[in-house]
């Protein structure tokens, strides 16, 4: 999906957000812009071919091997006897590798079917271990959920209990490989509930809702943001780069919306809210539904501050902005568990994938958001992402008169805190520039000294003979008066 940033704004064609093969569904950036059908399809296609071209290989591997072998060997009854071994290999392989989850509906006969009840009932550490409260409720409301549709009812509980048996054996496989097989468990759950049960396509909305929020409270702890795939390195990421685009005003977005009307604040607020407690919720559906929360909270938002209906153009920039102001915790980990567990009739369709495939675009767009997208030059991007400086906040004299004193205030410190801050910078630059003038100077004056101290060397000489005191016995040179003699007066 290609994102365009102009200047009225950030611009994503709705064709854009539809799945790329043209089937008219929600695509997904995390489907490489298919819709969950045709991903599935295209995945299940590649997969096939790799599985052939593995047994291509494996098998030209062994003939090879088995020719080598044969070649050594006198007997053509041990040759005959290692291919029977091999031909036998080959087919126990196969007959492995056939294993999904839709032989949960295939038909059997009636002491199979017994045989699944109880194995179905036996104990296991996946589905007797100590649950949560909350994992009680939800498996009783399902339960009592499911009386009301009798024997069907009986049969999709039995189908989900083999189903998180199967899952319970199935945790060391990849996250894709059991995100495959809950698709399929979704997929062949609905279409036997339509061509057997002959339930309307409403109710079976309903029920597979219930039967989502069922295996996936039970399987939450294990296939969110598991420690074999790299999630929680992508929500660190995501994470740093959003911390670091701090600075990203509304204006710079071409955000329509205007914190200034409470009613818009209060909506933000809330739309903040709603995208942060997505991250305390288990079942993929209450995720949606939380997104689409604080969707219809911005749209509200912006009809408020517009006074008009808002436009898909105005609801991507704002999502977007609300993103980088909630930064929401393991948003990536959340986005792929939706995308791995989650009905995919929910993702490809209606309202809830409409706006999660814009939350989707939001997060790409934040990934690669840069100088142009946000009609900075690439000097004054640099340092904003750097820390240096920051954007000149808004200047008092466009403040609406009705505008809170305590805001005003905050941006005028704020604007002060970034004058204050420009000016330490200048200090710093010139401070530093004056101390390597003070060392030049310095080697200047030693270098001088140096070549003078080389060109004039300095001479010692003996010191000259000293001058005799003035009461020494010199009787030779001595040319004073002789001294006064004490006289004697009669009186």
């Amino acid at each position: 999906m290609s994102l365009k940033s102009e200047r009225r704004g950030i611009h994503v064609d709705q064709s854009e957000l539809l799945c790329k093969k043209g089937c008219g569904y929600y695509g997904n950036p995390a489907w490489q812009g298919f819709c969950s059908k045709c991903w599935r399809e295209e995945y299940h296609k590649a997969r096939q071919k790799q599985i052939q071209e593995d047994w291509e290989l494996a098998e030209r591997l062994q003939r090879e091997e088995e020719e080598a072998f044969a070649s050594s060997q006198s007997s053509q009854g041990a040759q005959s006897l290692t291919f029977s071994k091999f031909e036998e290999k080959k087919t126990n392989e196969k007959t492995r590798k056939v294993t999904t989850v839709k032989k949960f509906f295939s038909a059997s006969s009636r002491v199979g079917a017994k045989k699944e009840i109880q194995e179905a009932k036996a104990p296991s550490p996946s589905i007797n271990r100590q649950t949560s409260i909350e994992t009680d409720r939800v498996s009783k409301e399902f339960i009592e959920f499911l009386k009301t549709f009798h024997k069907t009812g009986q049969e999709i509980y039995k189908q989900t209990k083999l189903f998180l048996e199967a899952m319970h054996y199935k945790r060391d496989l990849s996250i894709e490989e059991q995100s495959e097989c809950t698709q399929d468990f979704y997929q062949n759950v609905a279409e036997r509930m339509q061509t057997r049960g002959k339930v309307p396509p409403e109710r079976v909305e309903k029920i597979m809702d219930q039967i989502e929020k069922y295996i996936m409270t039970r399987l939450y702890k294990y296939v969110f943001c598991p420690e074999t795939t790299d999630d929680e390195k992508k929500d660190l990421a995501i994470q740093k780069r959003i911390r670091a685009l701090h600075w990203v005003t509304p204006q710079m977005l071409c955000v329509p919306v205007n914190e200034e009307i409470p009613e818009v604040s209060d909506m933000v607020v809330k739309a903040i809210t709603d995208i942060i407690e997505m991250d305390s919720k288990r079942v993929p559906r209450d995720k949606l539904a939380c997104i689409t929360k604080c969707s219809k909270h911005i749209f509200n938002a912006i009809k408020i501050t517009k006074n008009e209906p808002a436009s898909a153009d105005d609801f991507l920039p704002t999502l977007i902005y609300i993103v980088l102001k909630g930064n929401p915790p393991r948003l990536q980990s959340n986005i792929q568990y939706i995308t791995r567990f989650c009905n995919p009739s929910r993702l490809m369709t209606g309202e809830d994938g409409y706006y999660f495939t814009n939350l989707c675009c939001a997060v790409a767009f934040i990934e690669k958001l840069d100088a142009q997208s946000l009609n900075l030059s690439q000097e004054d991007f640099d340092r904003y992402m750097s820390g240096q400086t920051s954007p000149r906040k808004q200047e008092s004299e466009s403040w609406s008169p009705d505008a809170c004193l305590g805001v005003k205030q905050m941006y005028k410190n704020l604007d002060l805190l970034s004058q204050l801050n420009e000016r330490q910078e200048r200090i710093m630059n010139e401070a530093k520039k004056l101390e390597k003038d003070l060392i030049d100077w310095t080697d200047g004056i030693a270098k001088e000294v140096q070549d003078i101290v080389e060109k004039y060397p300095l001479e010692i000489r003996p010191p000259n003979q000293s001058v005799a005191a003035i009461d020494s016995e010199n009787v030779e040179n001595d040319k004073l008066p002789p001294p006064l003699q004490p006289q004697v007066y009669a009186g």
